[in-house]
């Protein structure tokens, strides 16, 4: 009598790609929770937490920013670090979805940003404004709006220095309240000196001021932000895109790789009944 021979499944939830999804999200854990930890103690910092009632704003707050940011980062990565160890299907489909929540959120605003780019250049032009307005009320707005005009796009303003007048402290008027700033800029519209080692804090004051004795387009930079930045994407538009297609490919991969994974963990639970 012929023996039957069975032939025996050998097939396993792949290692590779559980760990492989477990280790990339184990980073990125971290980093939503070092990010959210930044937030928080920047708002407890401004003791905002006993105060939220009188937060202006707050949608353009870099403190608020980085608590939304860390919060969506700590989410997917706690779904697809404990999801992808514990072998969870629930979990794992979680994060397979918010990666394309968000993936389908980016699509949306880089398809209506290329569309609605006045309107684009209009929010953010108020967005700049309301950061000059409370230039010396929020230290976090302070602190952003310098990077940006000193470190980022060598500019001042919303579209030249004279925009500084909108600030209490920078208005020309306020010379009659004996406001040393008056008809001046923040030390961020300075240029940058190469021999400079202590950076001159005073180096904008009364550059805007009727009669200045010295050139100020040798002092300050004279360039909006508005001008500046759009110049600054348009030089960059290569490495800008070529960022986007990166992020993009990544996060279609993560959620390949958490599908199959869910498809290895549903094949070996059909083994069982």
């Amino acid at each position: 009598m012929p023996v039957r021979k069975y032939r025996r499944d050998t097939s396993e939830v792949s290692c590779c790609l559980k760990y492989l999804i477990f280790g990339f999200n184990v980073l990125f854990w971290l980093l939503g929770l070092g990010i959210l930890t930044v937030g928080v103690w920047a708002w407890s910092e401004k003791d905002t937490f006993n105060n939220l009632g009188k937060l202006a704003n707050v949608a353009l707050d870099p403190a608020f920013i980085l608590i939304c940011v860390g919060t969506v980062t700590f989410i997917i990565g706690f779904t697809g670090c404990v999801g992808a160890l514990r072998e969870n299907t629930c979990l794992l489909a979680a994060y397979a979805i918010f990666l394309s929540m968000l993936l389908l959120l980016e699509m949306t605003a880089g398809v209506l940003g290329f569309i609605f780019k006045d309107w684009i250049k209009s929010q953010a032009t108020g967005g700049f404004q309301a950061f000059i307005i409370h230039y010396r009320e929020d230290p976090d707005q302070q602190n952003l709006i310098d990077w940006i005009q000193e470190d980022w796009l060598q500019c001042c303003g919303i579209e030249g220095p004279k925009d500084w007048d909108r600030n209490n402290y920078f208005n020309c008027s306020s010379r009659d309240v004996g406001s040393r700033e008056a008809c001046g800029v923040p030390f961020s519209c300075c240029k940058r000196k190469s021999n400079e080692i202590i950076k001159n804090k005073q180096c904008g004051y009364d550059v805007r001021k009727p009669g200045f004795n010295y050139d100020v387009g040798k002092i300050i930079n004279e360039k909006g932000c508005v001008q500046a930045g759009e110049e600054w994407i348009e030089r960059n538009m290569l490495s800008v895109a070529s960022c986007t297609c990166f992020i993009i490919f990544f996060q279609i991969l993560g959620i390949c790789f958490a599908q199959n994974l869910r498809a290895d963990i549903f094949a070996q639970k059909a083994k069982w009944h």
